[in-house]
């Protein structure tokens, strides 16, 4: 009988075993559900609850039951919003200017929602909503008054406010136009400085505080959709390195309507009026000043009835100043907390009211990359840094009088945070290599109250994802570099693998983190037989501000030597072919994937380029004057820079791949690339999207993939 049972389990073992996994294919990669990302999260003022946006609902969580529900479709307040009506012509704006979609009343109790272009109250307790406008225009940033009694928003340029008890308009400004912007930033402010809206109501409800922006000097670029029957202009208002930005000034208005007072903040023609801040008094505004090439900041404090200013600090910098939303006041101790990043890192600085250092908040060889919360009542600031690992995102506790730092995150990887007002509860969710994304409630000391969503791994299950290694290396001056590897399906260390390098390289950016891998087109690529290798040179996040500030005056040659550095390390491991190595990158990996085929075509043998900087001057002011300065004061590191001017080095294989109407790296970029490739007699291959964004999107993006995994088989 034993062998009987014997035979027949071994018989049906193969009729049992677990299901062989499916390669990930862009099919595969259709059918999967969105990545998970965090929540964006709305506290009430009591910190009692929260609400969010999730697939089609709004939902309320309540924090002492620690249980969620719906409120109402989303759709159901769409439909009732009026349609709006189209514009003539298309507006530019900027991927990064932000709306307020949901706010709390002051009472805790109701929602003001922007939905469908129209503004509602939403009732948590009894249900349903109240519609405030019904209009055939969006009420386009709406702001709650602090007192919850007024609404202010903007249509067409100008400021308006409504009383909401008797929906009675007021409007605040009346002389805007499409090219004096009120309340309304102009394209390049947001983008480079992120800078999401332009204007912020006074704490005593009886003022707003607004930015006018005068873009008529600015260079108009003619994008043209030629989708239609017809040809139709789209001009935008694009200020390229070098030509005139927009004039910004600062304004204060009653909230029940009358004069703008001006304030007057010194020369302000190619300067940036990167900050406003209201200070708690509601008296005084504290604003940051730039100049133009971003290397000297003015912190002047105004007086809002007057409009006087007074200098209360400066900071200067040899290479640049990066503006990040990390000030704040502190109005029981008269003193505000400051970031810097002088002593090569960027840290937190408490300062008196006169400009006096009183004390440094965080010191080390660690960045701090957000100020979450300002707890004066429990005498501590809540902080993101890189303090446990450059790859990672921590969350810290700071002693406002002794700078002790307590870390209230415990697992490894990334977290990112949502303070109660009180901080005695906060929304974490988190990821890592091992650790799919989590969304969890904790308390103040960091304690593991609920579980709020975690990331649903069915549909990956079924799929061979293959694992993305983290990767450690010194270059050859002795710099340590991280990197990502992907090795491919059925990997066999004796074989010699074609490798595809994906880069960006540029600043702002980290792409090397411990943070759970998206399943993209990459795996599709490892499942096809390539190595992906992606590392951070120097000039990328994350590392502090002189290993950034390598790329000053200069791009692309830094970068270019640490990406060698970096695949000079991948073909030391043993299994990449060296005469098959490719690179792709967008925007600025875009950049850098030409840059690395003209200047290093003994490495680099194929590049797939998206959207790429070709020439320095015809990009943004703000972000290319940081850099390189301005094209009158550095015309050599412009040339150089630019892979426009050397089309004849091309030896290897080359895709361009561009958005026609993309309006941050315009098209231009890519038309003059392939003109001073054709004048120097080299072939290459060419995609033309129709998208009006910087990115290529939807059933498009696919379309786009194919052909850069066909591109890479048929080259390497």
């Amino acid at each position: 009988m034993l062998m009987a049972r014997l035979l027949v389990a071994i018989l049906l073992a193969p009729l049992i075993a677990p299901a062989q996994k499916k390669p990930v294919t862009l099919e595969a990669l259709a059918r999967l559900p969105q990545p998970v990302s965090s929540l964006s999260v709305q506290w009430s003022s009591d910190s009692k609850r929260f609400v969010y946006r999730e697939g089609a609902y709004l939902v309320l969580y309540d924090v002492a039951s620690r249980s969620s529900k719906r409120l109402l479709p989303w759709s159901a307040l769409e439909q009732a919003a009026t349609k709006v009506a189209s514009e003539e012509t298309y507006a530019w704006e900027n991927r990064r200017v932000t709306e307020q979609t949901l706010q709390w009343m002051p009472d805790g109790k109701d929602l003001l929602v922007l939905a469908g272009g129209d503004l509602f109250v939403v009732k948590t307790a009894a249900g349903g909503w109240v519609q405030l406008t019904s209009t055939p225009f969006a009420e386009r940033d709406p702001k709650l008054s602090p007192d919850g009694k007024l609404l202010a928003y903007r249509h067409q340029h100008d400021l308006y406010v409504m009383e909401i008890a008797s929906r009675r308009i007021t409007r605040l400004t009346t002389d805007g136009s499409p090219t004096i912007l009120n309340g309304e930033l102009d394209w390049v402010y947001p983008e480079e400085l992120d800078l999401g809206s332009a204007y912020w109501w006074s704490p005593d409800s009886q003022s707003v505080a607004y930015l006018q922006f005068d873009v008529s000097r600015q260079l108009i670029h003619p994008h043209v959709d030629l989708l239609g029957l017809f040809a139709k202009a789209e001009p935008q208002r694009y200020p390229k390195a070098g030509t005139p930005n927009a004039d910004v000034r600062l304004g204060v208005v009653p909230a029940q309507g009358g004069s703008t007072r001006w304030m007057d903040l010194g020369e302000t023609r190619d300067r940036l009026l990167a900050r406003v801040y209201w200070a708690p008094d509601s008296k005084t505004l504290g604003v940051f000043r730039l100049n133009r090439v971003q290397d000297h900041l003015h912190f002047l404090r105004v007086n809002a009835r007057t409009g006087t200013s007074e200098l209360v600090l400066e900071e200067k910098d040899p290479y640049w100043i990066n503006i990040k939303n990390d000030f704040a006041w502190l109005a029981k101790r008269n003193q505000f907390v400051w970031a810097s990043e002088r002593d090569g890192w960027r840290h937190l600085y408490l300062y008196d009211q006169s400009g006096r250092l009183v004390s440094q908040l965080t010191k080390g060889e660690f960045e701090v990359t957000h100020l979450n919360l300002v707890d004066e009542q429990g005498g501590r600031l809540i902080l993101e840094s890189t303090e446990a690992s450059p790859l990672e995102r921590q969350i810290y506790s700071v002693n406002l009088e002794t700078g002790e730092r307590r870390r209230l995150s415990a697992e490894p990887g990334t977290h990112s945070a949502s303070f109660s007002p009180n901080g005695e509860y906060w929304v974490d969710h988190f990821s890592s290599l091992q650790q799919p994304p989590r969304t969890v409630l904790r308390d103040a000391a960091g304690k593991l109250l609920a579980t709020i969503r975690e990331m649903d791994s069915k549909p990956y299950d079924e799929l061979e994802v293959l694992p993305t290694e983290l990767v450690q290396f010194r270059g050859s001056d002795g710099a340590l570099f991280y990197a990502r590897l992907i090795k491919p399906v059925n990997f066999d260390p004796r074989r010699k693998y074609p490798a595809v390098i994906i880069v960006y390289g540029g600043p702002h950016a980290q792409t090397v983190r411990n943070v759970w891998p998206a399943v993209n087109w990459e795996q599709v690529l490892a499942h096809r037989g390539f190595v992906i290798w992606q590392m951070d040179n120097r000039g990328s996040a994350g590392r502090g501000h002189q290993w950034e500030s390598k790329i000053y005056r200069r791009l692309g040659k830094q970068e270019l030597e640490d990406q060698i550095e970096g695949v000079k390390h991948l073909v030391s491991l043993g299994f990449v072919d060296p005469q098959r190595i490719g690179i792709t990158g967008w925007s600025y990996g875009g950049y850098m994937t030409l840059y690395a085929l003209f200047h290093a075509p003994e490495i680099f043998k194929a590049g797939v380029s998206g959207a790429p900087v070709t020439d320095w001057r015809h990009y943004d002011t703000i972000y290319t004057e940081r850099y390189l300065g301005l094209p009158s004061d550095n015309a050599a590191g412009y040339r150089q820079s630019s892979p426009v001017f050397d089309a004849p080095k091309l030896q290897g294989k080359l895709m361009l791949i561009h958005n026609f109407g993309d309006d941050n790296v315009l098209f231009q970029h890519s038309m003059q690339m392939q003109v001073e490739l054709q004048k120097a007699g080299k072939q290459y291959e060419l995609l033309i999207y129709p998208q009006k964004s910087h990115g290529v999107t939807g059933a498009l993006s696919r379309h786009m993939r194919e052909a850069m995994i066909a591109f890479f088989e048929r080259c390497l």
